[in-house]
């Protein structure tokens, strides 16, 4: 018998939805039982396993406790222990026997080897970018041996400590007008890797510093000068490098977004990782067919509204039906009840009564809006509208923007059948997978059941059609320029035009959404998650749902009981195929 990697229970089909009782309130001696009893369970179920160690939990452990423990992550000390890290589990992997593990466990297996080979690739692709650059702290050995004797306590000797401190100050100047006088960095990427790198020094020696200041008499007399003075030219030399580059590739094209575009080698690796076998290019062509179809049905709804071709006029239209300030949150509500509603008359995905219950709305600040104009969602959904501080022409375009047949195709995306009951699902069935969380599997689900709703006949009215089709043509758009921008193809500038002439954005709302794709703390491929994703899905329900090999709800059961990974895992087990222990993917789900 193989070695037991996780400790599964066989996925459940449930066939009705939960039911929620009123019990009386329990004694606080009975909670403090219960909650012991919840513990030590959950410590049984998720950490052991047949006697063994849970794997998938214990990297993610050793993961953390690495990060914590070398907190420069620019220096070769922090690259070289995390690439010894994911160099180990490979390598233990490998003893296992791969034959004699449960279906669930190979492909439990699967995940982890993609994510450590994943986390590998890219830390090895960080540290030769790091390398390129890392003359700029040759000064600083004797700093880093400071801050690693601090980890074990060495009491340092403070009259030497300080002369060191003073000594590194005229290495660091030498350094500083070296650098000056020399040709400046060919991209201003370089010149921030830089300035990131004496950043992680500095603040990983004031670390160091404040352990021993004002703990240790001796320490705290001669170092404060030294310090402070080492301090302020480790942050003029921090400001200098940043700004020490040449214009050779455009910082800010005067959209004032400032991104960094990874390149194709990069896209796909990624993609690769992702087990998506298409080229960065037939993805674009997807999505411009998928425009295409959006164009020709917005045309059919245009016209049903007498607007004939001019299917912007008629976006315009349906802009202009929002509500008035205040009466939002009430629509919001109504939406919700009313998707809820649709699922669950027709029989097509479980969803339990505390899912209904527990999602909530909040009302976005104008900070936040600023970023996303638009709904976020989960167990929370996020209110995105005008607040009195904001100018006319905002409030105009947050109201536009967030008009109902807009909303009525995404409120469904947020909460259910989309994002809350996802994540109500994700936290109940398999949790140990959070750790190979993708986009495409997250996105992917709310945006396949906009495609699906769709199909249903979800959209009443032409409204509610124009409404479902902007955001899907919003969807293309997306990939297409995205994967350009990353491609080095198209500047933001471009990106935002591109948005307000092919779908029709309000320009604030358009210049938001280009500034959430590329500043934000999205992946490289998390914008094209959205519409790849749900074609994905799509395609597992033409193959096993349309063909009537499964019912709908128990497809529909069957993905959330998975939890998160990349979608051609999905695929793969419902195939019932031989799973291979060197497994790539050659599923063409766009054909």
């Amino acid at each position: 018998m193989g070695k037991v990697l996780f400790n599964e229970k066989k996925p459940i089909m449930p066939t009705t939805p939960f039911t929620h009782q009123q019990t009386p309130i329990p004694s606080p001696v009975y909670w403090r039982i219960s909650i012991l009893t919840i513990l030590l369970f959950t410590i049984s179920h998720f950490t052991f396993g047949s006697g063994r160690y849970n794997e998938i939990e214990s990297f993610s452990a050793d993961f953390s406790a690495l990060n914590r423990k070398y907190t420069n992550r620019h220096s070769p000390e922090y690259f070289e222990r995390m690439d010894k890290l994911f160099t180990d589990w490979i390598e233990k992997l490998e003893t296992y026997d791969f034959e004699n593990l449960s279906t669930d466990e190979k492909i439990d297996f699967l995940l982890f080897k993609n994510k450590l080979n994943k986390e590998r690739y890219f830390l090895n692709q960080s540290y030769t970018k790091y390398q390129e650059v890392s003359f700029v702290a040759d000064f600083s050995d004797l700093l880093v041996t400071f801050y690693t004797n601090r980890r074990t306590g060495v009491k340092p000797d403070g009259k030497t400590l300080a002369q060191t401190f003073s000594d590194t100050r005229q290495d660091l100047k030498k350094r500083h007008q070296q650098i000056a006088d020399s040709n400046p960095f060919n991209s201003w990427q370089k010149a921030e890797l830089a300035s990131e790198v004496i950043k992680s020094l500095r603040e990983t020696v004031e670390e160091a510093y404040q352990f021993y200041l004002d703990y240790d008499p001796d320490f705290s007399w001669w170092m404060r000068e030294p310090f402070q003075a080492l301090d302020e030219d480790l942050q003029a030399y921090e400001e200098f490098l940043k700004t020490h580059f040449e214009n050779t590739l455009i910082k800010d094209d005067g959209s004032g977004i400032i991104g960094k575009p990874i390149g194709e080698e990069a896209i796909l690796k990624e993609l690769e990782f992702e087990f998506i076998p298409y080229q960065p290019e037939a993805l674009i062509a997807e999505a411009e067919k998928q425009y295409a179809w959006c164009e020709k049905k917005m045309l059919e709804a245009s016209a049903e509204l007498g607007y004939g071709n001019d299917w912007k006029a008629a976006l315009e239209h349906v802009k202009n039906t929002y509500v008035p300030p205040g009466e939002w949150p009430e629509d919001i509500h109504y939406l919700a009840e009313e998707a809820i509603a649709f699922v669950e008359e027709r029989d097509l995905v479980t969803v339990p009564e505390l899912a209904k219950e527990t999602w909530r709305m909040t009302m976005m600040s104008p900070e936040a809006q600023r970023i996303n104009p638009f709904f976020l969602g989960g167990e929370v959904i996020q209110i995105s509208y005008p607040t009195s501080g904001m100018s006319q022409e905002e409030k105009m375009m947050s109201m536009r923007g967030n008009n109902p047949h807009f909303s009525r195709a995404t409120v469904q995306h947020e909460l259910i059948p989309g994002h809350h009951l996802q994540i109500f699902m994700m936290r109940r069935h398999k949790p140990h997978r959070r750790h190979f969380s993708t986009p495409f599997w997250i996105e992917g689900w709310a945006l396949y059941w906009e495609l699906n709703l769709w199909d249903k006949n979800f959209p009443q009215s032409p409204e509610d059609k124009i409404g479902m089709l902007f955001w899907r043509m919003h969807r293309c758009a997306r990939i297409i320029f995205s994967l350009n921008y990353h491609l080095e193809k198209m500047s933001p500038q471009e990106c935002i035009d591109f948005l307000v002439e092919k779908v029709g954005h309000e320009r604030a709302n358009a210049e938001a959404e280009v500034r959430r794709s590329f500043e934000g703390s999205y992946g490289p491929l998390y914008q094209i998650a959205y519409m790849i994703g749900g074609l994905q899905f799509y395609a597992l329900k033409q193959e096993y749902v349309d063909s009537g090999k499964m019912t709908e709800k128990r497809f529909h059961d069957f993905i959330l009981q998975q939890n998160s990974m990349p979608v051609a895992m999905i695929q793969l087990q419902l195939s019932g195929e031989p799973i291979p222990r060197e497994y790539t993917s050659n599923w063409k789900f766009l054909e």
